[in-house]
């Protein structure tokens, strides 16, 4: 399944994540990245936008710290999270095509399904590469410059749209035996072992030319995705700097 390559990509974001949230404690850390026009100005997307599906997964954290995935959790994320997204890019400025479902219904080996796979790749690069002291030598003044290449029309014929929003969001929430178990940590040990966390990516590509024209990495101990007003919250945090 489509789903099941791209997961095993995207667990590099979900410990990225952890340690970033382990170095700012319970503050959300977000890495907004835009790209500049020939003026030196952020770009701002003229034209129509496809919501790719987005690649959900939520957890349950066990007492010895392994996180056992929850269908239904997921399946309640995925249907609410889209939903969030909508209310927040429905507001008329830009043009909305229907969301495209690829999970269990587009072959990994086709050409979208390789694109989807592509972005990871390029998100993952994107991630690394603009943290400080990590910037590629020709990359050095460029806040965002990465490509998926013209590949991407393909895309954009089959949605009719300008622009992709990709999607991937890991969370996790703590069981009551870890949560007991942190306790005895606090108290036993002096430091947190750990619990939940919600760990998110999200490129917006101009399927026009393949550029990626804005990325934001979110790492944070609090949220859920379980319900409409967490799904709101975390949506919010992930849209932010979206460039209307």
């Amino acid at each position: 399944m489509l789903k099941s390559l791209i997961r095993g990509k995207f667990h590099y974001f979900a410990i990225v994540g952890l340690l970033l949230i382990t170095s700012f404690d319970s503050f959300a850390y977000t890495q907004n990245r835009v790209l500049k026009g020939p003026d030196g100005k952020p770009v701002k997307i003229e034209g129509s936008l496809v919501m790719i599906e987005p690649d959900i997964e939520l957890s349950e954290v066990l007492v010895g710290g392994i996180r056992e995935p929850r269908q239904e959790w997921s399946d309640k994320a995925r249907e609410l999270y889209p939903q969030a997204v909508d209310r927040i890019l429905g507001n008329g400025k830009i043009e909305r095509k229907p969301n495209l479902k690829v999970i269990g219904s587009i072959e990994p080996n086709s050409r979208i399904g390789q694109l989807v796979r592509l972005n990871v790749a390029v998100s993952r690069s994107i991630l690394f590469y603009t943290a400080s002291g990590n910037r590629l030598a020709t990359k050095k003044d460029k806040q965002l410059d990465w490509s998926l290449g013209t590949g991407v029309q393909e895309l954009r014929e089959k949605t009719g749209a300008d622009y992709a929003l990709f999607t991937y969001i890991e969370d996790s929430y703590t069981s009551a035996g870890r949560a007991a178990l942190r306790v005895v940590g606090f108290l036993l040990l002096g430091g947190d072992i750990g619990g939940g966390a919600q760990v998110g990516v999200t490129t917006l590509v101009d399927l026009r030319t393949g550029q990626v024209v804005w990325f934001n990495f979110l790492a944070k101990q609090s949220g859920d995705l379980r319900d409409e007003k967490g799904a709101n919250a975390t949506a919010a945090v992930m849209l932010k700097g979206f460039p209307l």
